[in-house]
């Protein structure tokens, strides 16, 4: 089942994790055919400051996705609210200081990226700064959104926003380059437009009464902020550290004498953000799961899902190098209009480059994995060695021994050094050379459950729900349960498992659920999750307390016998859990 659930989740999330970058992976083909190599080279210096602001974007939702992930697997509605309340009214505040700072600072920022005074690259990466930055309060808020789509089960929704995002982004290039003629100023503004068109159709279900976020001015409290910057920072270590890698890239660049390897560099940094979208949609996936799991305390669902998402990061971006590295060529042409020295330069680099994918998406779902388990440090120091460390000490010595080509090599020994890293922690944590799962999860001893004390139990028919009964049964025996108990168990699982088959089951889609029985020292938890239609029995058991009629009668029987009876719906799963 986990396996279906990470599936159904990824493809939204890898195209949602590529909506930061669609809007200036437009720009930068259209800047590369229509305005020339200087306006390319401008683009890539100004993106400093755009990823700055990513940067923000992305501590943000990754708090969100953290603290949300976890209250509502709790069933904690006024947490949740508070979270979208504090950051709906943060990402507003620091989005609109950072306009003003921009457009009233241009200048010695332009000074600062490594644009000379006076230069046409120069005005044009001041131009491009000021046009984009119409847009930074859209820019941060549909990255926050983001993740609220996701908790709340709207993936169609947010891949239709993306799709309105592009096709807005396009058509506002064309008509800046073909009858505005607003240059590069122009094609700022255009992705700025595009990003309050995606914000627009996210707002038609937030602002609906069907959203289950609840705005309130009056839930915003400092101390709201605390979670979401704490959990966020990870990410947010990780955006800046790229911010600097590709200040420092830059420079060393700059250092050979040409603006050729920046204008190059600005393409494969553009082309390379749709490529990790792979590696960032396994790994927001792998972390929002890892969340509800290390809430849920399940042991064996962390150990599958770390094996999952290893094994679609392999698989993926080995897809993805050789469908890249193929028409190499041609995928820069689309952004080099020169036919001569950098687009056969920039060919080379892309498919150096591409090398990298497939330990980059290792590293980066490891770090939001273990963001997820709260091992913030471990995460914070794959950011820092990843995206700044190693990728620029590689790009320092290749520039040093072979000049340009050796330069682009420096993504592949970084990424690299990074996984052995993290391969040398766990070693040394397990006292043994492994790849197993069990160890690269990272988990304490004294977390959840051992196996021998758990029963999982797929459910697909009725049938089955009365084998999970019988099997239930006989587990709890074996630990200890008396008869009494052990028919109670039976029973909460005949009653509960055929009531979500009878009415979840019914719709003609294919369902799954799983059935899991919990031995924890004495305490025993029966819990159900599924991925039917939202159903949440406690509510419903509080309407009809008085109504004894046979229809419900099996649900007041489970109510009756059970300590306490817990339900939440967490990125579109009902989990339901039965304490006896």
């Amino acid at each position: 089942m986990i396996k279906r659930i990470f599936k159904n989740m990824l493809l939204a999330q890898i195209i949602s994790s590529a909506a930061v970058t669609v809007c200036m992976l437009v720009d930068s083909i259209m800047i590369g055919q229509f305005l020339g190599v200087d306006a390319v080279a401008a683009y890539g210096l100004a993106s400093p400051v755009l990823f700055i602001f990513a940067a923000f974007g992305a501590l943000l939702s990754t708090g969100i996705q953290v603290v949300c992930s976890k209250s509502l697997t709790r069933g904690d509605e006024e947490t949740t609210n508070d979270c979208y309340t504090a950051s709906i009214v943060l990402a507003l505040a620091v989005s609109m200081i950072g306009l003003l700072v921009v457009y009233f600072f241009t200048d010695p920022i332009c000074t600062l990226l490594g644009a000379e005074a006076g230069t046409e690259v120069f005005r044009l990466t001041k131009e491009y700064l000021r046009g984009f930055m119409f847009g930074a309060p859209a820019f941060i808020l549909s990255q926050i959104l983001v993740p609220y789509m996701l908790l709340s089960n709207n993936r169609t929704r947010l891949v239709i926003a993306v799709v309105v995002m592009t096709v807005a982004d396009i058509l506002m290039d064309f008509l800046n380059v073909l009858v505005i003629d607003g240059g590069i100023y122009g094609m700022g503004v255009a992705s700025a437009v595009s990003y309050y068109a995606a914000l627009i159709v996210a707002a038609i279900y937030l602002l609906s009464k069907s959203c289950i976020y609840k705005f309130a001015i009056k839930r915003f409290k400092m101390r709201n902020l605390a979670g979401l910057l704490r959990n966020g920072i990870p990410t947010a270590v990780n955006q800046v550290c790229y911010t600097l890698m590709v200040f420092s890239v830059n420079q060393i660049l700059l250092s050979s004498g040409s603006s050729n390897g920046v204008a190059v560099f600005s393409v494969l940094s553009t082309v390379g953000s749709i490529c990790f979208a792979i590696g960032s949609g396994i790994g927001t996936v792998a972390l929002a799961l890892a969340s509800v799991f290390y809430v849920e305390e399940d042991r064996h669902s962390m150990h599958e899902l770390v094996r999952i998402f290893v094994r679609y990061a392999i698989l993926l971006d080995l897809i993805a190098m050789v469908a890249f590295m193929i028409p190499a060529r041609g995928i820069m042409g689309l952004f080099i209009s020169d036919k001569g020295e950098v687009l056969t330069l920039g060919t080379y680099a892309l498919r150096i480059f591409l090398l990298c994918l497939v330990p980059s998406s290792l590293n980066s779902s490891f770090k939001n994995y273990y963001l997820g388990i709260e091992k913030i440090r471990l995460s914070e120091l794959v950011s820092v060695l990843q995206n700044f460390v190693y990728v620029v000490l590689a790009a320092f010595v290749l520039n040093k021994l072979g000049g340009l080509k050796a330069v682009w090599f420096a993504f592949l020994v970084g990424e690299t050094l990074t996984l052995i890293t993290t391969s040398i922690l766990v070693w040394v944590r397990e006292k043994k050379v492994t790849i197993s799962a069990p160890a690269y999860s990272m988990l304490e001893p004294d977390f959840g459950v051992n196996d021998e004390d758990a029963l999982e139990f797929p459910i697909a028919s009725i049938e089955q729900v009365t084998e999970a009964s019988e099997r239930a049964g006989i587990f709890s025996s074996d630990h200890g349960a008396d008869k009494q108990l052990c028919s109670k168990i039976s029973l909460c699982i005949e009653e509960m498992g055929s009531n979500i088959i009878q009415h979840g089951f019914s719709d003609g889609k294919d369902h799954n659920m799983m059935l899991r029985v919990i031995d924890k020292k004495g305490s025993w938890i029966i819990g159900f999750r599924d991925d039917c239609k939202g159903f949440d029995p406690v509510k419903y058991r509080k309407k009809h307390a008085f109504d004894n009629s046979y229809s419900r009668l099996g649900l007041k029987l489970v109510f009756e016998m059970a300590k306490d009876v817990r339900y939440v719906n967490a990125l579109g799963l009902n989990n339901l859990t039965i304490l006896l």
